[in-house]
């Protein structure tokens, strides 16, 4: 029987570790980042609609802000991809409930395309290899291989070649989150511009850290988190540091802001210690919001399907 509909469950990421070379002379950096997927799902449901609607992009969730409903849309470009790949036709409705907050560094736009291409496989039966859906993801955007994949990983080049990452239990995260986001391109702009154009120094391999994952050690893996974006987001935003700082302050084993910001992530030991730095983090009236999650958890993976 044909497939009505497919709906796809996607985590958001937090960046335990990202170095950031120097700018290339094709606008890029190389990347060295440690990627851990956190449990704040958007929801992505591809549905079939009438003959020669073509495609259609609604939103909807507590994380709505700024989503583009059009071809601007990662989701958009997901399909379209696959789509022109296998020859299909396009008559679908792709609705994204949202809850990863938007342009705050966890990767939103960069998970929706990877549900979008997991749901686009198992709505038109493609039985796409994993490595070609790799490959695609890496088109889409430098963050998207790894939201198909989830878990722990170590990504390097552009932050999209990936590698497997050990890790014994789980770790608690409490997030600061803002309703304003951050450009990404404006931080790693300013970024270059704070070191200046003789920073020549290459990524490396933060071992260490990777040491403190595989043993499951929440108080040294929190003592190793960095950021080299981070300076730059302050200074686009000094109350990120602040923010940092009051976390800190109040308990949590470590702090860094995510990707390009400006979510501020702080590693706390348990649950409990979780409730307590929300609450904390709440009271500083510093934030616009504060959400507690753990992680690893899965990647992109069908939830539902209807015939």
């Amino acid at each position: 029987m044909p497939v009505k509909s497919v709906t796809v469950r996607v985590p958001a990421k937090v960046n335990l570790q990202l170095s950031v070379g120097p700018k290339e002379p094709d606008g890029y950096h190389n990347l060295v980042s440690v990627f851990q997927a956190i449990s704040i799902f958007d929801d992505v449901t591809i549905k079939l609609s009438e003959p020669g609607a073509g495609l259609s992009i609604s939103i909807s969730g507590d994380q709505t802000h700024g989503v583009p409903a059009d071809a601007n849309n990662l989701a958009a470009k997901a399909v379209a991809l696959i789509s022109k790949e296998y020859d299909l036709t396009v008559d679908a409705h792709i609705e994204i409930k949202k809850s990863i907050p938007v342009a705050g560094g966890m990767a939103g736009g960069s998970a929706d395309a990877a549900a979008t291409l997991v749901a686009c496989d198992a709505y038109w039966h493609a039985g796409i290899p994993r490595d070609q859906l790799d490959a695609m993801a890496a088109t889409l955007g430098s963050d998207v291989p790894f939201m198909l994949h989830g878990g722990c990983a170590l990504g390097i080049a552009r932050g999209d070649v990936l590698s497997p990452v050990m890790t014994r239990g789980s770790f608690h995260w409490v997030l600061a989150t803002y309703v304003d986001g951050l450009s990404t391109a404006e931080i790693y702009e300013k970024t270059d511009q704070m070191r200046g154009f003789e920073f020549d120094e290459m990524p490396e391999v933060p071992t260490e850290l990777l040491s403190a994952l595989a043993r499951g050690d929440a108080p040294a893996l929190g003592r190793l988190l960095h950021n080299d974006l981070q300076s730059a987001a302050i200074a686009a935003r000094p109350t990120l540091g602040r923010v940092l700082e009051h976390g800190i302050d109040s308990g949590a084993l470590g702090a860094v802001i995510s990707g390009s910001g400006p979510t501020c992530a702080f590693l706390v030991r348990d649950e409990s210690s979780a409730i307590d730095l929300v609450v904390a983090l709440k009271a500083s009236g510093l934030v616009d919001d504060v959400l507690r999650t753990h992680g690893p958890v899965h990647g992109a993976r069908v939830i539902s399907t209807s015939r």
